[in-house]
């Protein structure tokens, strides 16, 4: 045993029963969630790989059963798949360029105290929050302005959030001191460059934590593809799985014996579709871990 482990041995002995005792429940509750949150992911992911039989009869629950490729082979087939997962990355690529840029220029611009008016259009911006036009104004809105089945459209629609910009200025509030600003002024730097060479080489964290929820929101987002686009080549592909899911797996065949093999079969297809669609967004997770839990520690505890 090094010696490190041995001081943090013997200094769990120096803590009062109390609180070895609420130390362990804390410990046990956040094991229990852990293990909630985690088993689902882990079942979907082991059924997937193994033989359909086993994974629709209840048996299999911790190791896969068997080791068959049979769900993904048959999704990888499907050209509307390969169409689905282009647009998606079209939606995620531009998306979060534009959302991210307009949600720190207005975190940043809201952060700063000469701003006129920044508190009556920080209320605005909450109100929103709670209240909207709702479903039909906004179909209206965007038909108006002619984005109505159009790529524009799914880039545009939730791209920027309220909750975002909040975080920015409180982390922009609070990270950007004053007398860097104030230094600045006085060599002649205007609020632009001040924005881009300063504040932004500054904020990788919150970038980072951004960005992720950005992606995040546009690699899951079918909503509005239902609403506002009828052509299927710009569908996104959580839709094309939506409809993997519900009208092709409940499609009825002819032949009820062959209906009820192919059913079998496509519930294995379900578990396939399931990790085809989370797991590209979970890989980006381990890159921006670091800096998410700063970027959102910084905002909490000082803001």
């Amino acid at each position: 045993m090094s010696m490190n482990n041995k001081k943090s041995f013997f200094s769990w002995f120096k803590y009062s029963s109390g609180d070895r005792i609420f130390t362990i429940f804390v410990y046990f509750i956040i094991t229990v969630l852990f293990l909630v949150s985690f088993y689902p992911v882990y079942y979907v992911l082991i059924a997937s790989f193994s033989d359909y039989v086993a994974a629709n009869s209840g048996n299999m629950l911790l190791i896969p059963s068997g080791f068959h490729l049979v769900g993904y082979t048959g999704i990888l087939q499907l050209q509307k798949i390969w169409i689905g997962y282009g647009n998606t990355l079209i939606y995620v690529l531009f998306g979060t360029i534009f959302g991210l840029a307009c949600s720190m220029m207005a975190g940043y611009g809201l952060s700063r105290k000469d701003l006129p008016a920044r508190n009556i259009i920080m209320l605005l911006m909450i109100f929103t929050m709670f209240f909207s036009g709702g479903m039909i104004p906004t179909y209206i809105t965007v038909k108006n302005f002619g984005l109505l089945n159009t790529r524009l459209v799914l880039i545009i629609m939730g791209s920027v959030s309220v909750y975002n910009i909040i975080l920015i200025r409180t982390f922009f509030s609070v990270s950007i001191p004053n007398e860097l600003r104030e230094a600045t002024v006085i060599d002649g730097c205007g609020n632009f460059r001040f924005f881009i060479q300063f504040a932004l080489p500054l904020s990788t964290a919150i970038v980072a934590v951004i960005t992720l929820y950005i992606a995040i929101y546009h690699w899951n987002a079918y909503f509005n593809a239902l609403l506002y686009i009828t052509d299927r080549n710009k569908l996104p592909l959580q839709v094309i799985l939506r409809e993997l899911l519900t009208s092709r797996l409940n499609e009825p065949s002819a032949n009820t014996e062959m209906n009820e093999d192919s059913m079998i079969m496509l519930q294995v297809i379900k578990y396939s579709v399931i990790v085809v669609s989370i797991a590209p967004i979970m890989c980006l997770y381990p890159f921006v871990q670091k800096y998410f839990i700063k970027g959102v520690m910084i905002g909490s505890i000082k803001g």
